[in-house]
């Protein structure tokens, strides 16, 4: 099966996460949204989204079916969707969940208007904001560890290690030694090549994937999950990191997302929690002020290729945007433009071929080229975001 994701209003509230990508290439639980629908339908997706992303995110030219890229999987989902018909669309309420349409065709709103109603009343998760990745991801966590490892096997590891529950999986390749896993409360899976080193204490729910590595003595909490290409140490608790990405020393992280190619300095920490327990606040792209999250707990959020310094202290409700560039004593602001150079004590303008030069070093530590099309992403998110940046 063929099937294109399709970004609406989400992909505007997601920013800055999703300046550098489509929604459905979010990571939540183990896989990204585009993985979890492609290995609950054995499919094969394209992206329908912003013109600056469809060169590295294309469409599948020859798809009938079409699927919002902010909506996650499960099998009642499932079932309502693949029982659509050629000119039916699914909905809850007013959202528009996916629409079958003839292969090739690719409905404006006027063709789509006609479309037939079919209501889904179910419940199901959406991410619209970007605190709904932590939020949601223990809920998606379960889910993608069901999905991952029905009917197989796990590898076997070292039993130098202390197991507690038996919701454990492990790939092949992966590897820990005299560290304790409690999965009593929540499953935890070790993906492939994925390392966890001596002396670490790890509760679930919690991924760790492909090729990502726990350091010595790390302590992790429940509802965190670490991407591909990531090493990670210190202490994490309700945490999502994409892939490519490092906290590889002492401090805390929690309640926070950290996209691709970021990096957290020794002895960093992000606040969580208000003084005066109050609700967090979250920096709005669409409003351009500080929205209110509902929620008492909530940390950092930082987009793709955004990296802080040593000992750098993050407020409750920080939302760093695409390649910032923190360092220096005290607290920085609760909103951290794009392409911000700077500290506490102010910011200048992280000049993009700066920027390009350091890139360049991190992918080639990855064998990773960095090429026009990763460039023209990050030039078109540089010029986007300017008005933001008042320095």
């Amino acid at each position: 099966m063929t099937i294109n994701l399709f970004d609406d209003g989400a992909w505007l509230s997601l920013r800055p996460l999703t300046y550098t990508r489509p929604v459905a290439d979010l990571r939540i639980g183990i896989l990204t949204i585009a993985e979890k629908w492609n290995k609950s339908m054995n499919a094969t997706s394209g992206f329908l989204t912003t013109d600056y992303l469809s060169a590295k995110y294309s469409a599948e030219n020859k798809a009938e079916l079409f699927i919002n890229g902010s909506v996650c999987p499960d099998q009642a989902l499932l079932e309502a969707i693949t029982a659509l018909k050629k000119g039916e669309k699914l909905k809850s309420a007013e959202l528009l969940i996916a629409y079958k349409a003839d292969p090739g065709l690719k409905p404006d709103a006027e063709v789509l208007h006609s479309f037939k109603n079919v209501l889904y009343t179910g419940d199901f998760v959406r991410v619209v904001f970007p605190e709904d990745i932590f939020r949601f991801n223990d809920r998606e966590l379960r889910k993608d560890f069901e999905l991952l490892t029905r009917g197989r096997t796990s590898a076997k590891l070292s039993t130098t290690n202390t197991f507690l529950g038996d919701q454990i999986f492990a790939e092949e390749g992966a590897s820990a030694e005299c560290s304790t896993f409690n999965s009593l409360n929540g499953p935890i899976y070790l993906g492939k090549q994925a390392e966890v080193w001596e002396g670490c204490h790890i509760r679930g729910s919690f991924a760790l994937c492909d090729h990502s590595q726990v350091k010595m003595g790390a302590k992790i909490y429940g509802q965190t999950t670490i991407g591909p290409f990531s090493r990670v140490g210190g202490e994490i608790n309700n945490a999502v990191i994409w892939g490519y990405s490092s906290k590889g020393h002492e401090g805390y992280l929690g309640n926070s997302v950290l996209g691709q190619w970021c990096n957290i300095g020794a002895d960093s920490n992000n606040s969580n929690l208000k003084n005066n327990y109050a609700e967090v606040r979250l920096w709005d792209y669409s409003k351009e002020s500080f929205r209110k999250t509902g929620l008492q707990f909530c940390g950092l959020i930082m987009a793709d290729h955004s990296k802080c310094g040593i000992n750098t202290m993050f407020n409750t409700g920080t939302v760093a945007g695409v390649s910032a560039n923190i360092f220096g004593a005290g607290f920085p602001r609760n909103f951290i433009p794009d392409f911000a150079w700077g500290g506490a004590q102010g910011f200048e303008v992280y000049a993009i071929a700066k920027m390009f030069e350091t890139t360049e070093k991190v992918f080639e530590r990855r064998n990773i080229k960095f090429d026009q099309q990763e460039k023209d992403i990050l030039a078109a998110v540089f010029e986007q975001t300017k008005a933001y940046r008042h320095f």
